[in-house]
């Protein structure tokens, strides 16, 4: 006697944590530092971030009314774009700068490619990395008000002495997002706490950079030199809050691994061997477009394929 049965359309298996939820983890988890970036650096910031996120929802919503397709700004992944856009920015940017950038971050990467689970990089970073190529000076200006000074990793670079502290409470010049490191971090600790982020991304991307710069960097193993290192250039906002994108990060745990190291080998080779003190987005987006790549040698087979006849 045969039996029929019914096979649901997959998935088989699904989380009750939502798009939407996940998403307004991410915002919450990003208050501490955007706050403190705003405090820290003035008016100017809270404009900034403030034209970021409504240029990113707007612009999502404009090309969905126009292609005829069903609204999506509420799963909030338009606004998550745009506050790390806006993180990602030195505090004396235009506002017509974030809106540039907003809109290159949601149009072409994000919308173009079929919006949320398609884009093949991160839509925030990919913006980012466009504003420097055409606005390098203003994008590479992080003098404000009292601020006047290079960036700690500048300093760094240039053989100079930086204050530790400073750089780990966040009194420095730099993007409005990264400087205070402490908040950065306890963010962090708040989307691991709720199982958000998977901790093998930043740990082999924070581990990898580390060993990297302590081989070739020319410095060895001087403790306050990495520890500078780690704490500078938006190195902890790119490894736990852009690194760790679900979209354009590695599916499995070892392609996750593999996925980090990559950043962080990257980021030390920009950092080591280019005039660029910074090198922690190209080296996320170079790294987002090897994802196919890992995961290829990193997805096992499916049981019973690949055998011989």
């Amino acid at each position: 006697m045969s039996e029929v049965i019914n096979v649901s359309a997959s998935p088989h298996v699904r989380s009750k944590m939502s798009t939407s939820r996940i998403m307004f983890l991410v915002i919450v988890s990003l208050l501490p530092a955007t706050v403190y970036g705003i405090y820290h650096f003035g008016f100017n910031a809270a404009l900034l971030v403030a034209v970021c996120i409504a240029s990113c929802v707007v612009t999502e919503r404009v090309y969905e009314l126009l292609m005829k397709k069903r609204s999506t700004i509420g799963d909030l992944s338009a606004v998550v774009t745009g506050l790390l856009l806006a993180l990602n920015l030195p505090p004396n940017s235009a506002w017509w700068m974030a809106i540039i950038g907003s809109v290159f971050a949601i149009l072409v990467v994000k919308m173009l490619f079929g919006g949320l689970g398609q884009n093949f990089m991160n839509p925030a970073l990919a913006g980012r990395c466009f504003l420097v190529i055409c606005f390098t000076a203003r994008m590479t200006d992080f003098s404000y008000d009292s601020f006047t000074g290079a960036t700690p990793l500048a300093v760094i670079k240039d053989k100079g002495a930086v204050d530790l502290m400073d750089m780990f409470l966040g009194k420095i010049p730099g993007t409005i997002g990264e400087v205070s490191t402490v908040l950065l971090i306890a963010g962090a600790v708040f989307l691991i706490i709720f199982d958000i982020i998977d901790f093998r991304i930043p740990c082999a991307y924070l581990v990898s950079f580390v060993l990297f710069m302590g081989l070739f960097s020319g410095n060895g193993w001087d403790i306050t030199y990495l520890a500078a290192q780690l704490c500078g250039g938006g190195l902890m906002l790119g490894a736990f809050f852009m690194a760790t994108d679900y979209v354009t990060s590695p599916i499995t745990k070892k392609g996750r691994v593999i996925f980090g190291i990559c950043c962080g080998l990257l980021t030390g080779v920009f950092r080591v061997f280019s005039s660029s003190a910074e090198g922690v987005s190209y080296a996320i987006i170079i790294s987002n477009l090897l994802v196919p790549l890992i995961e290829k040698v990193t997805i096992p087979k499916p049981f019973g394929k690949g055998g011989e006849i």
